[in-house]
């Protein structure tokens, strides 16, 4: 690893040198170290006090390499013996598994090689000189010729490079800006949360709410995240931290029943206040994982998207944002005040008006993406026929498409083709897409539930429950609960356990209690269980919602579906015929 720029970093006593690829213990003497460990522990030092998730650690120390987590292990277990780290406060286990840094970090550049002097027994040319043969000795002529050529040479460099810089600026005329200046992605600090709470268990509630808000920030593509962290042994003021453009704060307290956590982004040039995000969780909760994991994805998720709408209106143009600000946006309001009543013949003028928009505007993403998430509507209430659904889809699926190039690294658009291709059965393009919008909003429990509704369809229902159970650990946004519940019930349905699908069904229809669907299949969960009489009372109650439900007719699309699913559907819809569902 040796060469030019590189640095000693000087930390806890020892000395990590990048010229000698060596590390120096408190004595001096040099400690071994694998060559991946070396690597792992100089990612380390040369980010102090962030985050650093799994993925980013086996993908920096592994590049193009697939290796396992055992290999990650065994490096943090290698650097921990080496710093005798045997309490784990200097490689700190961040929340969510990423690792941290936390001692202070002093970086001092290594000097360059000095330039040796040159041989005095070999001649220095000058810098239009070149070599004479014995014909340039005999005429006379070598110092006169390569001083015309080095003149001529030099005109031909300063031809090259204008010429360079010309076809620079062509280039630059027709991609985007960071084909010439790669930028960098913002940084977020994320800050210790405040214990203002005046409870004994406050302080360390806050330090895992901050090292959980860390880690999910760590995850989002496009920012870098740093965690100051502060203890008695290492002030924060102390702590080396990389200049942020936002930070994120917030304050801890306590009230006779709740947890309450506020927290809010802020611009750290000028101090001005971007968003502000509040959270309570019960503070009897007996779990107190769940207690820390809902007050982090709480502020989480609002913050992140909020971060999200910023970016995202800093990347476009000012004629861009200032067309969605105008006529584009009083159409997508009146298109979506006209359909508040939720009507065939509401629905249809909203759709005319925002197709009109967007022939108007072809370019306009925000039309675009409205005008998807209506008709993606009209899929879920099936007011297109079989040829009309067909062709609506095809369009929405272009336009969507587009919406995603021009902004891929935008939550709203990501949001509506995850929907969308999830509602039209394109289960495995739905878990791609969906996945991205988890990648800007780790905390976003909407995107984890069409995960869940997508690997269910394809047959993986251990991996759907585990994202249900997950999208109900973070519970945001809560206007979502009922539907992660639903899907945790389905997926234990389908996997033959009644009982445990009973309490997740249960829940979710005391939010949603007009779903007559849900009732049916907690009817079948009751029959799996062997509790008959509930299984009756529950298909009664569903076909009172949904009359003229039969055999027939109440399996969901099975487009695309996996034979196992499949498999496991006509056995729960055999369960509610048993329990009173008529098979015609």
């Amino acid at each position: 690893m040796g060469g030019w720029g590189l640095s000693v970093f000087r930390f806890a006593g020892f000395e990590l040198d990048e010229q000698r690829d060596e590390l120096r213990g408190p004595d001096g003497v040099a400690v071994k170290l694998r060559p991946k460990t070396f690597e792992m522990l100089r990612l380390f030092a040369a980010n102090p006090a962030r985050v650093l998730s799994k993925q980013e650690l086996m993908e920096a120390v592994w590049p193009n390499v697939h290796v396992g987590e055992d290999s990650l292990f065994q490096g943090i277990r290698e650097l921990r013996t080496a710093l005798g780290d045997d309490r784990r406060q200097l490689i700190k286990l961040a929340a969510g598994g990423g690792y941290v840094l936390t001692a202070q970090v002093i970086v001092e550049p290594v000097a360059p090689p000095a330039t040796p002097a040159p041989d005095a027994a070999s001649p220095v040319l000058p810098s239009d000189a070149a070599p004479t043969t014995p014909a340039d000795i005999a005429t006379g002529s070598g110092k006169s010729q390569w001083s015309i050529f080095g003149l001529r040479g030099r005109v031909a460099v300063i031809a090259a490079v204008l010429c360079v810089v010309i076809g620079l600026a062509a280039v630059a005329a027709v991609l985007k800006p960071d084909f010439i200046i790669k930028r960098t992605p913002p940084v977020i600090a994320v800050m210790p949360i405040v214990d203002a709470s005046n409870d004994p268990r406050g302080a360390a509630i806050a330090g895992e709410v901050t090292s959980r808000l860390a880690d999910g920030f760590a995850r989002i593509d496009n920012i870098r995240t740093v965690a100051p962290q502060s203890s008695p042994s290492a002030p924060a003021e102390n702590i080396a931290v990389t200049p942020a453009d936002f930070e994120v704060r917030g304050e801890l307290q306590r009230s006779e029943q709740a947890w309450t956590l506020r927290a809010r982004i802020i611009k750290t040039a000028t101090g001005e206040v971007q968003s502000v995000a509040t959270v309570s969780v019960d503070a009897n909760e007996a779990d107190p994982q769940l207690q820390q994991s809902r007050l982090t994805a709480g502020v989480g998720h609002p913050l992140a998207r909020r971060l999200n709408e910023l970016l995202e209106a800093s990347a476009s143009s000012s004629a861009n944002r200032d067309s969605s600000a105008g006529s584009a946006k009083v159409v997508i309001d009146q298109a979506l005040a006209s359909i508040n009543q939720t009507t065939r013949e509401r629905f249809g003028v909203a759709q005319t008006m925002l197709q009109k928009a967007l022939a108007d505007e072809p370019d306009n993403v925000d039309i675009a993406v409205a005008l998807s998430s209506l008709q993606l509507r009209g899929f879920q209430m099936r007011w297109y026929g079989p040829d009309e659904a067909k062709a609506v889809e095809a369009q929405a699926s272009a336009t969507l498409e587009r919406a995603s190039r021009a902004k891929p690294n935008s939550i709203a658009v990501l949001e509506s083709y995850c929907r969308f291709l999830s509602a039209t059965n394109h289960f495995a393009e739905s878990l791609v897409t969906c996945a991205r919008v988890l990648s800007f909003d780790p905390w976003h429990g909407g995107a984890l539930y069409l995960v869940g509704l997508g690997q269910i369809f394809l047959g993986r229902f251990d991996d759907a429950l585990a994202t249900f159970q997950q999208a109900d650990r973070f519970d945001t946004p809560t206007v979502s609960r009922w539907t992660w519940l639903l899907g945790a019930g389905w997926a234990n349905q389908l996997m033959g356990r009644g009982a445990d699908a009973v309490p997740w069904l249960q829940r979710s229809i005391a939010i949603t209690t007009a779903s007559g669907r849900t009732q049916m299949m907690l009817a079948a969960a009751y029959q799996q269980a062997g509790r008959f009489d509930e299984a009756r009372a529950a298909m009664q109650e569903g076909l009172k919602m949904v009359p003229g439900t039969t055999k027939l007719n109440v399996a969901p699309p099975s487009k695309n579906a996996s034979p196992v699913y499949l498999a496991a559907t006509d056995k729960v819809i055999q369960l509610m015929v048993d329990a009173g569902l008529p098979e015609k």
